[in-house]
Order: C-alpha cells, then sequence, then structure tokens
C-alpha cells in the first residue's frame, strides 16, 4: 500500500492563512493604538511572513519523513508566497475601501503634503494624482501586494529550501527492495 505524498499546497494554504489572520490582527491593533499609517510596526507582519513561510517548508519535509529536496521545499515557499499574496490582497482591497476607508484617506493626506513639502508638481498635478490614487488606489495596492508577496515568496522560498533541505543518503533507506 502506497503512502500518499503529503500536498506542498495543502501545507502553503494552511501557512498563508494562518499569516493572514496575524496580519488582520497586527493591522486592527496598530489602527486601534492609533499608529501613523508610515509607522515601522507595518513591518512586523514581513518578519511573520518569513516565519511562516519557513514552518511551512519545514511541516513539509516533517510529512515527508524528515527529507525534502531542495526543489520541494522550494516549491512549498513559492506557493506560501503566492497563496499569502493572494489572501492579503483580498484583505487591503476590503480593508481600504470598505472597512476603514479612513486609513487610506489619512495615506493620501500624508502624500499629498509629501508631494507639495517636494515642490516638485504643481498644485494641479497633485490633485490630478490624489485624483487617481483616490480611484485606483485599492485596487492597484492590492494588485501590487499579490507581485511583492510572490517575489518576497520566491526570494526566501530560495533561501529556506537551501536551509531546510536535506536529502536520505543512499545508505539510508526506508525501501525493503533496496
Amino acid at each position: 500500500m502506497e503512502q500518499a505524498v503529503p500536498s506542498s499546497a495543502k501545507i502553503a494554504i494552511k501557512w498563508s492563512l494562518i499569516y493572514v489572520l496575524v496580519a488582520i490582527v497586527i493591522t486592527y491593533a496598530s489602527e486601534i493604538a492609533k499608529l501613523s499609517v508610515n509607522s515601522p510596526v507595518k513591518y512586523v507582519t514581513y518578519v511573520f511572513l518569513i516565519i511562516f513561510l519557513l514552518l511551512a517548508q519545514k511541516e513539509h519535509r516533517d510529512k515527508l519523513g524528515g527529507y525534502i529536496t531542495f526543489g520541494n521545499a522550494f516549491v512549498t515557499g513559492m506557493l506560501y508566497g503566492i497563496f499569502a499574496g493572494i489572501l492579503t490582497a483580498i484583505f487591503v482591497y476590503i480593508y481600504l475601501s470598505i472597512l476603514s476607508p479612513e486609513v487610506f484617506a489619512q495615506a493620501l493626506e500624508q502624500q499629498r503634503q509629501t508631494m507639495a513639502e517636494a515642490g516638485k508638481l504643481s498644485g494641479d498635478q497633485i490633485d490630478k494624482a490624489m485624483d487617481i490614487a483616490k480611484k485606483y488606489g485599492p485596487i492597484l495596492g492590492s494588485v501590487a501586494t499579490v507581485f511583492i508577496y510572490a517575489i518576497l515568496g520566491v526570494i526566501v522560498g530560495l533561501i529556506g529550501a537551501a536551509i531546510l533541505k536535506k536529502e536520505p543518503s543512499i545508505y539510508n533507506t526506508t525501501d525493503p527492495t533496496v
């Protein structure tokens, strides 16, 4: 009777869901604490993104009997990055457009001030830029999130795969026919 190979996609989805829940908690905790939109606390979610990616790869290795190839570990990390990006993008869009549009408005106002202080654009150009940002900001932020997380998934997935790969030696086999 053949043992089923654990699915890297299922493991990646599980850890992606855990990550998104943690990111939501951090987002609302920073909102409740009235932290600035540009607060460095927002980068804490990236620490969890990396930790959970490595945990997904480790879980996949453990389910494979303690051994995993570089390729399998990489695929798990990459899938985790893609799934985390998609789920986070959905949350970002809903958060900025429905749940907390005032946070988006605050970010736009800070951006307007930054553009005005730079002095490179006229008032009309700044107004046009802000109108476009109001219209398409949440959707563009969501699309950017998917790509950024996918890229991070690839980069950190490569590093994690290099660290966590463990292939059985030719002398350590569990196959009784060898």
